[in-house]
Parts: C-alpha cells; structure tokens; sequence
C-alpha cells in the first residue's frame, strides 16, 4: 500500500508529492509526458506501489515477476532526469536513480523507451549504457 498521505516532498524531487506525482499514483490522472510518467513511476518504486507499476507498463513488455524490489534495507535517495524526447507516440527518458542497499550506494542509470496508446503512455522497456 502506498504511504502518500505521509509524504510531504515527491520522491521524484518535486516540491510536492500531491500535486507533482501523487496526482497520478493515487487519484488517477493521466500523465501528459513520457517524463512525467517515468517520475511518477519512480516515485511508485519508492512507495512500493506494485498496482500503478503494472499498470503503466506496456502489457505486451510486462513482467510476470514481481516488479518492487523486497530487498531488506534497500532505500531509494534520488533521481536525476538527463534527456528526456518524445517524437509523437514514442518517447525516451534517460535517468539516474540512486539508491541503498546493504549501506553501500548504488545507481541505476537507464535509458527508458516509452509509447502512447489512446492517449495515455506506456512504459515499454530500458537499457543500460553502463552495463556493457
């Protein structure tokens, strides 16, 4: 279950979590960006909020698995958004999210491939330039 009634600053880094990603986790509305999608499901990760991870990713790319990580002691610390295109209905996002796991920090740095379908956006998969 999402703790978003306790949260006061977004996880993605906004000022507030109701007005930035909080609208579109718990009362429904739409993102209108690739980016604003991909904040609001970083900020899910960070909630562990399986149910809006789901269901903004593109059904055909989906996971069976669960998506949220049940890590003892892993804690998300930040993200940082470095490119962000869209060109009609596909889009990427380029990002940083840091985190810790064991107390040794750790970063994920991915490129993300996105879609809109019927006006909504959809999170297809994500490759990682680091990984080689």
């Amino acid at each position: 279950m999402a703790r978003s009634a306790e949260i006061q600053k977004c996880p993605c880094g906004g000022a507030d979590y109701t007005a930035c990603c909080g609208r579109f986790i718990a009362q429904g509305e739409l993102p209108r960006t690739a980016e604003e999608l991909m904040r609001s499901r970083y900020a899910a990760y960070t909630l562990g909020d399986e149910a809006y991870l789901r269901a903004t990713w593109y059904p055909r790319t989906l996971p069976e698995e669960t998506l949220v990580s049940n890590e003892p002691g892993m804690k998300w610390l930040g993200l940082e958004v470095r490119r962000h295109a869209e060109a009609g209905d596909e889009a990427t996002v380029e990002f940083i999210a840091r985190y810790k796991l064991g107390g040794r920090a750790q970063r994920m740095h991915e490129i993300s491939r996105f879609v809109r379908e019927d006006g909504r956006w959809y999170y297809i998969d994500g490759s990682f330039p680091e990984r080689k």
